[in-house]
């Protein structure tokens, strides 16, 4: 950029879906993008296919399984010793599964990517978005939350555990969170939204059986995983997203969040719950 440097930008699940498409929009906007990934084939494909569109990106790419908390933890460390100043952080990665499963290190997978993976990395980089500022943060929701209920004793749903209980619940805790998070970072310059793209056609629901048929049925119907890309893009790039912190997006425009993620007291007790099943995982002075 003519000796400019460029701000950077971070993408997990950016080898396919939306997140490919993301990436794409962020490296023509002159970004540096780091992109997280856990399929190296499908991870490098992804930063060649970005560098076929976009000769001059700067593009990196980052191997993580994020089911694994303490490689995301150490993700976190990485980037922020890379990179002093960070302009965006999109958390994007999502796992749906259609039976509950349990990680290496004793979470609900659900819960872990789609919620404790965001969390960590967002509290790693939090000191780079501040030197970056103005920065932002995007993470990736669900209209599955828009109805959700959620238990702060339960969130992993050790009791009545059902696929899209736990989605939608994942999906809630992580707006929850990151309403928290805008709300304690107001007037540091960084800002943090949720965003819904959209019924997308991606490859979020791989499972087979039944599920998988009704899945491919209704992804006829779906957009495109560069249509499901477009209101993201727009939160984490826009002008008139700048100021904006604390929202929920669909569609290009702010719409309205589940009660639950309005209410503090509930917000307080699922943050002090997520907290509490880090520093188990990671230790407690880790997850502080």
């Amino acid at each position: 950029m003519n000796g400019v440097e460029r701000p950077v930008g971070i993408v997990t699940g950016a080898s396919g879906g939306i997140g490919r498409w993301i990436a794409l929009g962020l490296a023509r906007a002159g970004y540096q993008v780091e992109l997280v990934c856990r399929d190296p084939a499908r991870g490098a494909a992804a930063v060649a296919w970005i560098g076929q569109q976009v000769p001059s990106a700067e593009t990196n790419l980052r191997l993580v399984d994020l089911r694994s908390l303490r490689a995301v933890q150490a993700l976190g460390r990485d980037l922020a010793a890379a990179h002093p100043r960070i302009g965006l952080l999109i958390n994007n990665a999502g796992l749906f599964t259609a039976e509950r499963q349990v990680t290496a290190e004793g979470r609900e997978a659900v819960l872990a990517v789609n919620h404790l993976a965001p969390f960590i990395l967002s509290d790693a980089l939090e000191a780079s978005l501040r030197a970056g500022a103005p920065s932002r943060i995007v993470n990736i929701g669900s209209s599955t939350s828009d109805r959700a209920t959620i238990d702060p004793a339960d969130l992993e749903l050790t009791q009545a555990w059902g696929m899209v209980r736990a989605y939608a619940g994942a999906k809630l805790a992580l707006m929850m969170a990151s309403f928290a998070r805008a709300e304690r970072l107001r007037g540091s310059g960084i800002v943090v939204n949720v965003v819904h793209p959209g019924l997308v056609a991606t490859g979020l629901i791989r499972e087979r059986g039944p599920i998988g048929l009704a899945w491919r049925l209704l992804a006829a119907f779906a957009r495109t995983a560069e249509q499901g890309a477009a209101t993201p893009l727009q939160v984490a790039l826009s002008p008139d997203w700048a100021t904006v912190s604390g929202a929920y997006a669909k569609d290009g425009a702010r719409a309205r969040p589940n009660r639950r993620a309005l209410d503090p007291a509930l917000v307080a007790e699922v943050e002090q719950a997520t907290r509490a099943l880090l520093a188990e995982t990671l230790g407690r002075d880790d997850a502080a």
